[in-house]
């Protein structure tokens, strides 16, 4: 089993996602007590994708928020640099563009996409300030970045219990359910390491970005942040 350590090597976050493809949606279904589907509803409804436009929806794992994408007629491309999750995103959606894409280097020309979207992820790139202004190259002027990813609760009295469950309760679930728990202990680690949401707009507006904010979800377990490429 793999587990990727806090410098996330891509070659090491990479084979560790391979590890779980087959069954990460209903392990994350489960570790978040359902909340997980109504998190990428919120995504689908701020990136708005609608007819004619491209996203990039990138460490899309096996593609389950990829799909919702295209209900209104946007054209999706489904990024990862896990092969174990592009292959069996390719298996689930065989109507959706799988490519390999590592967003520290993204294969893109300048300016292709109208939006880009990234969904846990983030946090588990070896430097996000590189990814960011990656995402920045690839929009198009006035395109729309939407990151969701695991924040700090707005409620101290709760962020310490959110706290206990994440390095306690989460591997000792994610053994009864995952294919390679040792995953999720890496994972729990790199929530609490994660910026606030306050530091991460700061660090989006310092990439170049426009328009930044966020808004909670959860109490803040999430964030969705928003942000435009002036």
């Amino acid at each position: 089993m793999n587990r990727a350590q806090l410098d996330k090597q891509p070659a090491d976050v990479a084979s560790m996602f391979d590890d779980v493809a087959s069954r990460y949606d209903l392990t994350n279904d489960i570790l978040s007590l359902g909340q997980a589907r109504s998190w990428r509803r919120t995504v689908s409804y701020a990136v708005a994708a609608g007819p004619g436009e491209k996203v990039l929806d990138l460490a899309a794992g096996t593609g389950t928020s990829s799909m919702s994408f295209t209900h209104h007629g946007a054209e999706v491309v489904a990024g990862d640099i896990s092969e174990g999750m592009l292959a069996e995103g390719r298996r689930r959606h065989p109507k959706i563009d799988f490519v390999y894409a590592d967003a520290l280097d993204l294969p893109f020309e300048d300016g292709t996409f109208d939006v880009v979207t990234i969904s846990f992820g983030i946090r588990n790139v070896h430097d996000v300030d590189r990814a960011l202004a990656e995402m920045l190259r690839v929009l198009k002027p006035g395109g729309r970045l939407i990151v969701c990813e695991f924040s700090t609760p707005t409620l101290r009295p709760f962020s310490v219990v959110y706290k206990e469950y994440l390095m306690r309760a989460l591997p000792a679930v994610a053994t009864a359910v995952s294919s390679n728990p040792e995953a999720y202990v890496y994972l729990a680690e790199s929530i609490r390491e994660w910026p606030d949401q306050d530091a991460f707009a700061h660090q989006i507006l310092d990439a170049g970005f426009d328009q930044v904010k966020y808004r909670n979800l959860s109490g803040g377990i999430v964030a969705v942040h928003h942000a435009l490429k002036p």
